[in-house]
């Protein structure tokens, strides 16, 4: 077994200094190290879930600190917390269905109880939940996530205490087996969101289409090309994507897979945007207002888009889905990518010598890395489950989150 520490710090340590890039990299090798993490934890006697959700809780502060603008960590840390919320609440349903509550005794002067009473919004929320699996709505309104699961009370001596003692025991490893189960298939939900997004090309792309896109996004090549598989024929204009070019890479691809694809330049969007159909593009996060974070230079194309009424559609896996609104202040939209990717510092080392002692050099590089796309410039989402309308996002978000985890970016970020 991997010392848990040590792999935390290496995770945080490649974070910090940006050696992981992806947003579905950085979301599964999360998942893999709060995986790790969580089969680790030494639970209390009581109130194993509130320990295990604040030993989640604080790891995922910092790894949510390493690199804010990477909203993938947050994401599934978030995931993770909500995974242990559901997991309580259905162990806890399971033990109040166990107890027999809809067959009372029939004298009413029974002097024993199996257990403290309950409350009767907890009874509806268990009896509830007995019958279908947990949502975020009875999570929230009906049982709170510090409910226990009831204990007997006896007189029974030692013995009782040693099968109380064992009991305990088995409920926190069945509470970490079944969230530990529970973020394994996360884990594959991420590794195969290419898969189960490009099922979906063949209801959106069309015979003789032409398609434009900008940015090296894996999930758009595998969607163009399981349209192709499906003997759709159609064009592909690709921006080049400037400073890194990554549109390069991605033309290439895309001619080595059967496509035939041109190559224009950034500022040849507007000028090619009335001979296109369709735009489709990956994004590196969905807000909860639907707006879109994506790579610098796409505000630009949706503009173009919504000129010229083309669909605007965006492709991203749910774990890009983040619960937080753009305007939040402990959320960071962009960063500076190097200068060197614009200038060769050899031929302007002139430019950057300082001046007349102002102590400000004469030129100034700024080379952001994203852009943020309004949701009313989004025509659609396509995700995992489908898709869904720019309006609907923050319904589909409500699904995966608890409103109780929202406090751990605005933690970190303080």
């Amino acid at each position: 077994m991997p010392d848990v520490h040590a792999l935390v710090n290496d995770f945080l340590i490649k974070l910090k200094k940006r050696k992981i890039e992806g947003s579905k990299t950085t979301a599964k090798v999360t998942a893999e190290v709060l995986r790790s993490f969580i089969s680790q934890q030494r639970l209390p006697s009581t109130n194993q879930a509130g320990a295990l959700i604040d030993a989640v809780r604080g790891v995922g502060e910092q790894l949510i600190a390493a690199n804010p603008v990477e909203l993938a960590v947050g994401n599934v840390v978030r995931r993770v917390l909500h995974i242990i919320r559901e997991e309580e609440l259905t162990l806890t349903s399971a033990a109040i269905g166990g107890m027999g509550l809809s067959a009372g005794s029939d004298d009413e002067d029974e002097a024993e109880h199996d257990g403290p009473d309950l409350s009767a919004a907890i009874v509806a929320a268990a009896a509830r939940n007995t019958l279908r699996p947990p949502s975020l709505q009875t999570l929230l309104e009906d049982l709170p996530h510090t409910a226990a699961v009831p204990h007997t009370y006896s007189s029974g001596g030692d013995s009782d205490g040693k099968s109380k003692s064992v009991d305990r025991n088995s409920n926190a490893r069945k509470l970490k087996h079944n969230v530990i189960e529970a973020v394994n298939e996360l884990i594959q939900d991420i590794a195969t969101c290419h898969e189960q997004i490009a099922e979906q090309a063949v209801e959106h792309i069309h015979h003789n289409e032409v398609i434009l896109t900008l940015g090296s996004s894996r999930t758009v090549v595998e969607f163009l090309c399981a349209a192709k598989e499906k003997k759709r024929s159609f064009k592909v204009f690709v921006a080049e994507g400037a400073p890194r070019y990554q549109g390069h890479a991605l033309a290439k691809e895309l001619i080595t897979r059967g496509l035939q694809t041109t190559v224009i330049t950034d500022s040849a969007v507007f000028a090619m945007i009335s001979r296109v159909n369709m735009v489709i593009v990956g994004a590196h996060a969905v807000m909860a207002n639907g707006g879109v974070i994506a790579p610098v230079g796409l505000n630009m194309v949706a503009l173009a888009a919504q000129r010229h009424a083309v669909p605007f559609v965006v492709l991203a896996g749910i774990h890009k889905l983040c619960p937080l609104y753009p305007h939040n202040p402990e959320v960071l939209l962009n960063e500076l990518r190097s200068p060197s990717e614009l200038l060769d510092f050899g031929e302007f080392s002139d430019c950057l010598d300082f001046g007349s002692g102002s102590g400000s050099p004469n030129l100034h590089v700024v080379n952001p890395a994203f852009d943020y796309v309004p949701p009313n410039l989004v025509s659609l989402f396509i995700t995992d489950t489908g898709g869904h309308n720019p309006s609907y996002m923050y319904r589909l978000i409500a699904d995966y989150y608890s409103a109780d985890d929202l406090v751990v970016q605005r933690r970190s970020a303080s």
